[in-house]
């Protein structure tokens, strides 16, 4: 066989390689995710994302046209605010009313316990996002330390 004709077969398994592993790579990437947030003593409240470690911030990574799902088991309500990033779909999904604020709010609005706002990422980016907390529903919960300021980036590609 010619040096050419191996280059040119070598150079060939190499790019169908690379393209394999970029659509792996591409298809492994989860369409959806769960976040819960909940409150704690020291820090007053966290969230983690689909069962793993409660931390403040967290980081996450979806498909295009994937979706968050965010429930508030909090015992504060949480307004989930976008600070950069491409436009996103946002809707609060029904909940039974537990503790907390009642009446009608606006998406991103997690007003009482067990309240649940859905994310959805129309394109690739990079989004930042935080949360707003509101005041206890209960009064006399005790906290030690500066309350936590929730921050979520979630990657899209």
């Amino acid at each position: 066989m010619n040096t050419k004709r191996t280059l040119t077969i070598s150079a060939a398994l190499l790019a169908a390689a690379l393209v394999t592993a970029s659509l792996a790579a591409a298809s492994s990437t989860p369409r959806n995710a769960a976040i819960l947030i909940r409150h704690q003593t020291r820090g007053c409240h966290t969230w983690a994302v689909n069962g793993g470690p409660f931390k403040a911030s967290q980081t996450l990574t979806l498909a295009v046209s994937g979706s968050l799902t965010i429930t508030n088991n909090d015992v504060m309500p949480h307004l989930l605010v976008k600070t950069s990033g491409p436009a996103v779909k946002l809707r609060n999904l029904p909940s039974p009313m537990g503790m907390g604020m009642k009446g009608t709010f606006g998406p991103g609005m997690m007003a009482h316990m067990g309240a649940i706002t859905k994310v959805t990422f129309p394109a690739a980016g990079v989004y930042v996002f935080r949360t707003k907390a509101g005041e206890d529903y209960m009064p006399g919960m005790k906290t030690i330390g500066e309350d936590n300021m929730l921050k979520l980036v979630v990657r899209v590609r």
